[in-house]
């Protein structure tokens, strides 16, 4: 095998060191050689779990639970914003997630750990604990993030007008994470969007 993939693979994980996360057409830029070369030198990186796959570029495998900023800590894409939740660990570590789904997904699997889960209300864009919130799943409204869709609203009242509007289910916190979980073994997924 040439040295020079390797050194590549060299490259990349050094700045993966520094940075956390990268987009494979940033790498692609710094390397000056194709994105599809890019993709051939991180395969046998993600094979060999030293890198995560991610929306658009890849992660560093870390063993702490703490991503870079702006990475879904649930499906390693990008967080936004808008819709991101925030995970607060007894420890004082936070966590992203992009969206409520995902939030409540990771919130589920660590449950034990977490000390508070923050979401925004879709509407008012003021933040809210999920375990207050009520939550839309599957309204018909594109949001481009996971499926099933989960929007969130600090009053239920809003949330049934939003309904009305815009179809889907709602859910208190419990209620959504055990529907989530149902829709996603019946073919949900968290790459189910372009």
């Amino acid at each position: 095998m040439s040295k020079i993939p390797l050194e590549r693979q060299e490259q990349i994980l050094s700045w993966l060191e520094q940075e956390k996360s990268l987009k494979i057409r940033d790498i692609s830029n710094r390397l000056n050689v194709s994105e599809m070369t890019v993709y051939r030198d991180v395969k046998p990186l993600i094979d060999e779990e030293k890198v995560l796959k991610t929306s658009g570029g890849i992660a560093i495998v870390n063993q702490s639970p703490e991503l870079a900023p702006g990475i879904c800590q649930y499906c390693l894409k990008e967080s936004k914003t808008r819709l991101s939740v925030q995970l607060i660990t007894k420890k004082q570590q936070v966590e992203h997630t992009c969206c409520p789904h995902c939030g409540l997904l990771r919130y589920d699997d660590i449950k034990e750990e977490v000390a508070q889960i923050i979401c925004t209300d879709f509407l008012q864009d003021t933040t809210l604990s999920a375990k207050m919130a009520t939550f839309l799943l599957n309204a018909d409204i594109n949001l481009n993030c996971c499926e099933p869709q989960v929007i969130t609203f600090g009053s239920r009242k809003q949330a049934k007008k939003f309904q009305l509007g815009f179809g889907g289910e709602l859910y208190n916190f419990d209620e959504a994470i055990h529907e989530i979980k149902k829709q996603m073994t019946h073919g949900c997924h968290c790459d189910d969007h372009s």
